[in-house]
């Protein structure tokens, strides 16, 4: 077959829209209720509040501003240790820094990719004084929830689950997004819906609630005039993101169906290559599908050096790695990515503690970055395009 270039670029996972998200946007704009108070802003955080099960949401202007006020509500102060997931984009782990806490990164575990447990626990022993848990749901996939939280309930930790890629997503039936004291989901560009922007704080303690609501309008007080008494932020969101995320909410459970299908042919495509795809524990957990990854199997991997900004391989018979991988793709016009490179790898934060489940153990997380890549997982794709994707991987292995 004679494969040509894409004419439209095939995405990671771009905007899929409806024509409710104008009808919302309209009526915002036409009532001129454009900023960050209107109708849209109060039902999203209803919607919310009812879709992923939690008594209060609070509609921000970011899934990062969502997790700096829940590191702010867990009262981290400069100096304080923070646990934090090491897979994981750096929005993740920057609100950290933000009040002068410092994170220290766990290991990740293989079969969901997320936190271990047992390197948190050892952690535990290891730093008794940290008090607060960031984890994060990668690609959409839970982590071992029941066991992270019975680790921190163990330690008196506080937890807060970044649910920003696993909206939608659940364990043992149980959304994410409600399983920390705090939780943050995000309306990003390319999450499973989407305001364009935008993010929601979730908890079900009121006061903590209406902190944050307080915190995110420049902590103003309730006074005839503009009366502060403590630090404040611009992080509201607006009433025309909020009439986008409003048009989408009804939507996430079809994206999310259109997602495991993609997730799915991948998997039966791949059958006959050593690669196998992002993992999660069937029947106890129920991914949102927003990402479609693989890893190649350890033997099957041709010599591959990464430095900071680049990426060298060897070619060998039967044999690819993730750079050759991406570099096909790109050559096809189809846009693909390297697995989140783990934070304690990261140039700013290489100089952080990094705990492991013991001395010995491989470090998970770099090895699922060295062998993993993310695949086009646009719900868009038609399955055609999905074929040709599949053979251009395929033949990468030839």
């Amino acid at each position: 077959m004679d494969i040509k270039p894409f004419l439209n670029r095939i995405y990671l996972s771009s905007p899929t829209m409806h024509k409710e998200e104008l009808v919302y946007m309209k009526e915002a704009y036409e009532t001129n209720w454009v900023s960050t108070v209107g109708k849209n802003i109060d039902e999203i955080e209803k919607m919310m509040c009812e879709k992923i099960g939690c008594k209060y949401a609070v509609a921000l202007s970011s899934g990062t501003s969502a997790l700096h006020m829940a590191i702010k509500l867990s009262g981290v102060k400069s100096g304080d240790k923070v646990f934090c997931s090491d897979v994981t984009f750096s929005a993740t782990v920057n609100p950290i820094l933000y009040e002068g806490g410092i994170p220290i990164f766990i290991d990740t575990e293989y079969e969901t990719w997320n936190m271990d447990p047992l390197a948190l626990e050892r952690a535990f022993k290891l730093y008794p004084e940290v008090k607060v848990v960031v984890l994060a749901n990668l690609y959409g996939v839970p982590a071992k929830l029941d066991e992270i939280v019975d680790v921190c309930n163990k330690y008196g930790a506080t937890i807060i689950e970044d649910s920003a890629e696993s909206m939608g997503a659940t364990y043992k039936g149980i959304q994410t997004g409600t399983f920390g004291k705090y939780n943050a989901i995000s309306f990003n560009g390319n999450k499973i819906i989407t305001g364009s922007t935008g993010g929601m704080f979730l908890t079900n303690d009121k006061l903590s609630a209406e902190k944050v609501r307080k915190w995110s309008t420049q902590s103003r007080e309730n006074a005839k005039w503009y009366q502060h008494e403590e630090l404040g932020y611009n992080y509201r969101m607006s009433n025309i993101v909020a009439g986008v995320v409003r048009g989408q909410i009804p939507y996430l459970d079809e994206h999310i169906e259109k997602k495991k299908k993609i997730y799915m042919k991948y998997k039966e495509g791949f059958k006959d290559i050593p690669v196998s795809m992002n993992p999660y524990i069937e029947n106890i957990m129920e991914p949102n599908f927003w990402l479609s990854c693989l890893i190649i199997d350890k033997d099957a991997m041709c010599k591959q050096v990464r430095s900071d900004n680049e990426a060298l391989y060897i070619k060998e018979k039967g044999k690819s790695c993730p750079t050759e991988i991406l570099e096909v793709l790109e050559k096809y016009n189809v846009e693909g990515r390297p697995i989140w490179k783990p934070m304690h790898m990261q140039p700013m934060y290489r100089m952080n503690d990094f705990v492991k489940r013991d001395d010995i153990s491989v470090d998970v997380g770099a090895d699922i970055f060295d062998r993993g890549l993310c695949l086009p997982s646009d719900i868009k794709m038609t399955e055609d395009e999905q074929d040709i994707i599949i053979k251009l991987i395929v033949d990468c292995f030839k």
